[in-house]
């Protein structure tokens, strides 16, 4: 008789089959729940920078090249032309005021002060005669005057005589009527020639103040002719050092023509160019310093050019206090200028971090010292040499601030 055999419902296949499927199930939860699915990479770490994240002073300066320069350049212009006829001294050398460097010829100018003399001459001469003929006028004039009177008195009184005689019949009126004519012609004459000589003295007056004036003038002429031949030899205007000589013997020079500069040793100055973008953010009064041998020594922003060339634009610093001693013209200082005050704020120092996240995110090491994960974190300000940390950082922590261009976007460094 057939016996019906039962079906086993758990064979070694299916449970084989399950089990896989439950180990399956099991590692995907592990490794998506449990698991560290972060990417790593193992990074020596000798290859890079770490910083300790500080609290500090943060200010903000920019780092400039400055020039030494004399406190004040003046330049030497030539006041006449002429050619260079002899040269006393040479760039370079030191000079006091009112030496003299140079000595041009001018024989257009030397003419032309020469005949100025010569009409100086004459003038003078004319006048003397004019002064000369005055008096000898006035001599004559007061003798025709006094000739005249005389005459007018004696025709007076003859007149005024034979008035009675004239009433008494004693003349004729004929003679009478002459007398009368003779005094009253004589008494025209003697007004005529007292208004005559008053004219004369006036006019004669004139003609020596005319004179006088000219002969002022000519003399103003004359010294001013006389100065310009002074400025044929060209004097230091101050003391100083005579920096440069940019002519030679025989040279033509025009007038106006700058032929060197000298540089007044009794200060200093510094110039430096700094970048159009902070244009608006220098002024005058605004502080900066530098380190020379080893000691620091304050600047002061004293003047801001306007003009913006290629890009930049020159200030003037002065000196804080004592300038250092072996400081000399054209030597460079490297300087801090300031643009803002000291403030407290959270210190990362700066490193090649930057370029690849932009300051938005680091690698801070853990406090094991094994591995450094990737934080977001938040920067304000900078300066050349700190980030100010507004969000994400402790002081204490320390950060990777060597370059990340290697690491690919990991979010863990393993550091062995």
């Amino acid at each position: 008789m057939d016996r019906i055999i039962e079906k086993k419902r758990w064979t070694p296949k299916k449970i084989a089959l399950l089990t896989l499927a439950v180990g399956v199930i099991a590692f995907l939860t592990y490794y998506l729940a449990i698991a560290d699915n972060s990417s790593k990479l193992n990074v020596d770490s000798q290859k890079i920078t770490m910083a300790t994240v500080s609290q500090g002073s943060f200010q903000e300066f920019i780092p400039i090249d400055g020039t030494v320069h004399p406190i004040k350049t003046i330049v030497i212009p030539a006041v006449e032309g002429g050619t260079v006829e002899e040269k006393y001294l040479e760039g370079g050398k030191p000079v006091k005021q009112g030496d003299p460097i140079l000595k041009l010829n001018n024989n257009r100018l030397v003419l032309d002060f020469m005949n100025q003399e010569t009409l100086m001459n004459d003038l003078i001469n004319n006048l003397q005669n004019s002064k000369l003929s005055l008096q000898q006028n006035k001599f004559n004039l007061r003798r025709r005057l006094a000739t005249l009177g005389a005459q007018l008195d004696a025709s007076k009184d003859l007149y005024q005589r034979n008035i009675s005689l004239y009433e008494a019949k004693a003349v004729s009126q004929q003679e009478f009527f002459n007398y009368k004519r003779d005094y009253e012609r004589l008494k025209a004459e003697f007004q005529i020639e007292k208004e005559s000589q008053k004219f004369e003295e006036n006019n004669a007056r004139q003609q020596i103040a005319q004179l006088e004036t000219t002969i002022a003038r000519t003399s103003r002429n004359l010294r001013m002719m006389e100065d310009n031949l002074k400025n044929l030899y060209i004097k230091a205007p101050i003391s100083g050092q005579l920096s440069s000589i940019q002519v030679e013997l025989g040279t033509p020079v025009q007038a106006g023509q700058i032929i060197g500069q000298i540089d007044d040793l009794s200060g200093f100055k510094v110039k430096a160019e700094l970048d159009q973008h902070y244009v608006s953010r220098v002024f005058a009064g605004q502080r900066g310093e530098f380190t020379y041998n080893g000691q620091s020594y304050p600047l002061e922003i004293s003047l801001v050019y306007s003009e913006v060339t290629n890009g930049k634009f020159p200030v003037d610093m002065k000196f804080i206090g004592k300038v250092p001693e072996g400081i000399r013209r054209g030597q460079t200082l490297q300087i801090r200028l300031q643009l803002s005050d000291p403030a407290p704020a959270v210190l990362l120092s700066r490193g090649g971090f930057y370029q690849s996240t932009g300051g938005s995110w680091v690698y801070v090491l853990d406090e094991s010292g094994k591995f450094a994960t990737k934080r977001d974190i938040r920067l304000g300000r900078q300066n050349p040499e700190y980030y100010e940390v507004l969000d994400g950082l402790k002081p204490g922590e320390q950060v990777v601030i060597s370059s990340y261009d290697a690491y690919n976007n990991t979010d863990r460094l393993e550091l062995k």
